[in-house]
């Protein structure tokens, strides 16, 4: 069962300018240590946190509280599973949220596509409910 569902498009060149300006401001309000090290690693890495940035606010928006009500930015993070696959790491805030929203008898599943074709970068999180699975008796 779907719980909340996420987009947002973001400018590259605006995360470039704000990488600009406020720099390690920026990155350290914002991005997780696992998101930066990633996006440093990149040859385009305004492209990667612009990607970033777009799921965390989709991510927020698939919530339901946007960046309120105890959300804050780096409570939610991009991580990739062993396949590749994205998805969020939720903490603080975050998590609390999604677990007041996920049912009983129920584990969370957090789908994020991320995408960009300069000079835009877009992100679309899927936050659903299934059941969990019971051990035979």
């Amino acid at each position: 069962m779907i719980l909340g569902i996420g987009s947002d498009l973001i400018d590259v060149r605006r995360i470039e300018r704000t990488l600009e300006r406020h720099g390690e401001r920026f990155l350290s309000r914002i991005f997780t240590a696992t998101e930066r090290a990633t996006a440093e690693r990149r040859a385009r890495r305004s492209e990667t946190y612009a990607k970033r940035f777009a799921a965390k606010e989709a991510c927020a928006k698939a919530l339901g509280t946007g960046l309120r009500a105890g959300v804050f930015w780096r409570d939610m993070g991009v991580v990739n599973l062993p396949s590749g696959r994205p998805t969020m790491k939720l903490t603080g805030g975050a998590l609390t949220r999604l677990r007041s929203i996920t049912p009983a008898g129920c584990e969370p599943r957090i789908d994020v596509t991320i995408t960009d074709e300069g000079p835009m970068a877009q992100a679309l999180v899927v936050i659903s409910a299934v059941r969990r699975e019971v051990p035979p008796a």
